[in-house]
């Protein structure tokens, strides 16, 4: 019967249990779901982590490239995220270019990366004018149930934490970079910006880490960018319904718990990885 409820009156079957300050899958208002983290999945990048967010799986590899600075800023590099939202993670992405939603997580992430300030651009110069870092940081969504924009700062943070630039010189006899990848450094972590997100329901219920069956009933949705001084980096509300100053305040202190809380799971798993090694 419950099921059957669900199917032909989804938005009334959330509200039943809203009613209640519970959610269907038996997750308080303001509860977050299990977050995993693995950092260095994948061999052959330069930087890779791994999020699980409940069902919601990110991949993230950064690749380092070396290339010419930008006129504008001839002593600093670049950083290129990239969001890809493949078939393969829900039945909602189709194949082709990348479509609305990968386009916009993209640029929210540029945004953040931006606005936070996670990495200093001058740190990826190597010679000014003539040499810099490029990090293409490709984030890849594996499994899609809602909430990619926190799984996907995790990941890029987590990555970004784990990344091995090699050694780079330029030769003063052909002044071409001679590349040691045997000697490698970690990249400098100025800030470390974590994105909280809330889905509010009838204009009034505010929820945290919204599913995908969450996200698409809500009236607005909200995500939050703050980093460990407490300092808001980024507020992204597409649309929706309006939002009061106090609940706005709400989603900020939730959004400050939440920044400590990843720091710390990713500090962790960043010490056990070199433990083991």
């Amino acid at each position: 019967m419950a099921a059957g409820f669900k199917t032909a009156e989804p938005l009334e079957y959330h509200r039943s249990f809203l009613k209640e300050n519970c959610r269907p899958d038996g997750r308080e208002l303001s509860e977050f779901r299990t977050t995993t983290l693995n950092i260095g999945s994948i061999s052959t990048a330069d930087g890779s982590a791994l999020v699980k967010l409940g069902n919601t799986t990110v991949i993230c590899g950064i690749k380092a490239e070396l290339a010419n600075p930008p006129v504008e800023g001839p002593g600093k590099g670049y950083i290129v995220p990239n969001v890809d939202l493949p078939p393969l993670c829900s039945s909602r992405f189709r194949p082709g270019p990348p479509g609305e939603q990968a386009q916009a997580a993209s640029q929210f992430i540029a945004d953040v990366i931006e606005s936070s300030e996670v990495i200093q651009t001058e740190d990826l110069c190597i010679e000014r004018g003539k040499l810099c870092w490029v990090l293409y940081c490709d984030l890849m969504c594996l499994d899609y149930d809602g909430n990619l924009l926190d799984a996907c700062i995790v990941a890029l943070l987590a990555a970004l934490k784990n990344t091995q630039l090699p050694d780079v010189t330029i030769s003063t006899e052909t002044s071409a970079p001679e590349v040691n990848l045997e000697k490698r450094r970690g990249l400098h972590i100025h800030k470390h910006p974590v994105a909280t997100s809330f889905c509010i329901f009838d204009d009034s219920v505010l929820i945290v880490d919204p599913t995908a069956e969450e996200e698409s009933l809500a009236t607005a949705q909200l995500a939050v960018v703050t980093d460990e001084e407490g300092r808001l980096c980024s507020l992204h509300k597409p649309g929706g319904t309006s939002l009061s100053g106090e609940k706005l305040q709400e989603c900020i202190s939730r959004a400050t718990v939440r920044q400590r809380e990843i720091q710390k799971l990713i500090n962790k798993v960043l010490h056990s990885v070199k433990t083991d090694q």
